[in-house]
């Protein structure tokens, strides 16, 4: 089957894709927030590493958290504090972590894995 479309743009697998003179590239998904709006995201090997807004977030439930590919959440990232939410994310160098900061003034290293809490430190 040839494409005769050289450059287009659609879903495929749930994904963002493009397709640009015989290659498909893969972009990022059509995420939905689960509360408020989408700040961030990060694509990383098992999905989207997905930061929402605090402002309106329920109290109990953490802001920060990974979609896999089938468009499941696969973890929400542990907090150092039930009452605060994650404002920013970064993946770390190692390739097995990464860094959150809470608006409460935490400074966090989590597993990417799972989303488990490694350590923290306050920051104020």
């Amino acid at each position: 089957m040839r494409i005769q479309k050289r450059i287009g743009h659609f879903l495929f697998n749930g994904y963002d894709a493009r397709y640009n003179y015989g290659k498909l590239t893969r972009t990022a998904m059509d995420i939905q927030p689960l509360h408020t709006k989408i700040d961030k995201t990060i694509q990383v090997n098992a999905g989207v590493i997905v930061l929402e807004s605090p402002s309106g977030f329920p109290r109990n439930d953490s802001n920060l958290y990974l979609i896999g590919s089938d468009q499941r959440i696969v973890w929400k990232a542990e907090k150092p504090d039930v009452s605060t939410y994650f404002s920013r994310v970064r993946l770390n160098e190692d390739g097995e972590t990464f860094s959150a900061y809470t608006v409460h003034g935490h400074a966090c290293e989590l597993v990417l894995k799972t989303g488990k809490l490694i350590s923290f430190t306050s920051i104020q």
